[in-house]
């Protein structure tokens, strides 16, 4: 597989993000056997790039990407995420230097590596400054503790701040055919500073595949029953996109979820998102968009999609986003 460089780390164009194995939309149906083929699946195509944060689960998706990657370790790219837990006894988003020094301990020790390739803050913490943040990230690189920094769901100042203290390879954000946002303040400030940008539900939470239209196959437990997109009468609104992707899918002989990664990879080089699956067919049909070629007349008809009805997240969340 084609490589992009997230600020100087190579990762695979496609990686694969783990959190669905562990959390958030498994409800009754979790299989860590099967995740774990899925990785090892993943690995065997030539995916490199490993998604996880020790929110998931919490710890348990650290613990199961750790078994999975045992005996390949030097054939992937580890990412995690460390600052929604706290370590210091302060409730919240906990980016003090004596947090981030907590939290790296304890993803070393559940993944069972002795370094993190790429280790992102999770959430901006608006108690701590930015700037003593990324210097304890800058200790840790220093000590090869962690190769390279990474923030998600930060904002355009916030990233000119952390970048000023020490580079930064990648910023980490929901980015995708339903979900245009990063194009008009993000990206333009990643290009400017030569920092990757690692698209998170790429697919939508699974709605660009073209497999939901409703809501009656989710788990009672299913995170997206409570997301804005796909509550009252915005799922149905929404259909207009899977619909159209679903048509260019067929003119272009692809899955509707392949002619959306390969639309991603279509905005740059410097483009690496992350779907996340469970299940080895869908490794692989993922996997197998870094090899489509969308036109540019198909890569136009999905330009002029609009974007879609209700925000992203719930008030709640949404708060903490471009900090």
């Amino acid at each position: 597989m084609e490589t992009s460089s997230l600020g100087g780390l190579e990762v695979s164009r496609i990686g694969l993000g783990t959190m669905g194995m562990s959390a958030f939309y498994t409800g009754a149906g979790r299989d860590d056997a099967g995740s774990v083929r899925a990785v090892h699946r993943a690995l065997d195509l030539g995916v490199t790039h490993l998604d996880t944060a020790e929110v998931y689960g919490p710890h348990t998706n650290e613990e199961l990407v750790g078994r999975a990657i045992r005996g390949r370790r030097d054939r992937v790219v580890v990412a995690t995420k460390f600052g929604l837990l706290a370590h210091t006894g302060r409730p919240g988003p906990d980016g003090t230097a004596a947090g981030v020094r907590a939290a790296v301990e304890g993803s070393l020790r559940r993944l069972g590596v002795d370094h993190i390739d790429l280790y992102y803050q999770h959430r901006v913490d608006p108690r701590t400054p930015v700037e003593e943040t990324v210097g304890a990230l800058a200790e840790l690189v220093a000590a090869g503790t962690v190769r390279h920094i990474g923030l998600s769901e930060a904002g355009p100042g916030t990233i000119r701040r952390a970048h000023a203290v020490h580079p930064v390879a990648a910023v980490q954000t929901e980015y995708s055919l339903w979900t245009r946002e990063p194009e008009t303040r993000i990206l333009p400030t990643l290009r400017e500073l030569g920092i990757g940008l690692v698209p998170y539900s790429p697919l939508g939470h699974g709605f660009l595949t073209g497999g939901i239209r409703s809501l009656d196959g989710l788990d009672a437990t299913d995170w997206r029953r409570t997301n804005p997109r796909f509550t009252g009468d915005n799922l149905t609104r929404n259909l207009r996109i899977v619909d159209e992707v679903r048509a260019v899918a067929a003119d272009a002989g692809a899955t509707p979820a392949q002619v959306a990664l390969a639309w991603l990879l279509a905005q740059g080089d410097d483009v690496a998102p992350i779907p996340g699956t469970t299940r080895v067919e869908r490794v692989e049909e993922n996997t197998a968009a870094a090899d489509v070629r969308l036109t540019a007349a198909q890569l136009a008809r999905l330009d002029r999609l609009t974007p879609a009805s209700g925000e992203r997240h719930a008030a709640a969340d949404m708060a903490d986003i471009e900090r």
